[in-house]
């Protein structure tokens, strides 16, 4: 794709002696949605943790706005302009939200700017900021997915890796986390998802990978997946 902002090919990474990431090839266009979709143990999260460089690569290569970044410390990606939101959202239990949020900037140094972003994130979830003195471990699971969110958009990423963004939530939340997103989208800022929930993924995505066993089973534009009937057959149900 001419206009990738990331391109992952021949990806294959793993734990130790087990395997799990066999050759896999991703894109995420500029400007775009990505979802990455497939049941428990297709690789989803191994495939995110690689990008972020959490764990090693073995064999391929991630290349991310022209720059390679197999093998790079996650210090790099992040400083790249990759953020990654992890599955369970990983927060700081015992800081507070403020905190919390504050630690996503950690590699910034423009005080001024920092500041400004803390309260647009506060803007974007006034929730967060009724509970900025709080610690974060006391949050609902809701509350604690717009922090983890909030603390990735901290380091002004031009990527947002995002690790099961529904999972344990209510409707409600989860149409507003991906109204959300949908604005920042519209600002520019393009994304990676992982989302159990296929139904969900293909609505806010622009389009998506479908990862099985390790490896992409099938890509395409959100409207075409939804139409595929071996997609409703696995995922969807009778639509």
């Amino acid at each position: 794709m001419a206009d990738a902002l990331l391109s992952v090919a021949g990806l294959a990474a793993g734990y130790g002696d087990v395997k799990v990431l066999w050759g896999v090839d991703l894109e995420v266009p500029r400007g775009e949605i990505v979802g990455l979709v497939g049941s428990n143990g297709a690789g989803k999260t191994t495939l995110m943790r690689a990008i972020s460089g959490l764990i090693a690569v073995r064999e391929g290569t991630i290349v991310f706005d022209g720059g390679h970044m197999a093998g790079a410390s996650p210090d790099r990606v992040l400083g790249a302009g990759i953020a990654h939101v992890p599955e369970g959202r990983r927060l700081f239990s015992a800081m507070s939200v403020r905190d919390n949020l504050l630690m996503g900037a950690y590699l910034r140094h423009d005080k001024a700017a920092i500041a400004a972003d803390l309260e647009r994130m506060y803007a974007m979830f006034p929730i967060l900021k009724q509970r900025a003195g709080q610690d974060a471990g006391t949050l609902s699971g809701g509350e604690q997915q717009m922090c983890a969110i909030a603390r990735g958009l901290m380091g002004r990423p031009r990527l947002l890796l995002i690790d099961e963004l529904s999972l344990g939530l209510a409707p409600a939340i989860v149409d507003q986390l991906c109204d959300a997103l949908r604005a920042l989208n519209r600002e520019g800022l393009s994304m990676l998802v992982v989302e159990q929930d296929v139904a969900t993924a293909l609505e806010l995505a622009d389009r998506a990978f479908v990862m099985d066993t390790g490896r992409v089973t099938r890509s395409g534009t959100s409207a075409a997946l939804r139409d595929d009937p071996a997609i409703r057959e696995a995922y969807l149900g009778a639509l």
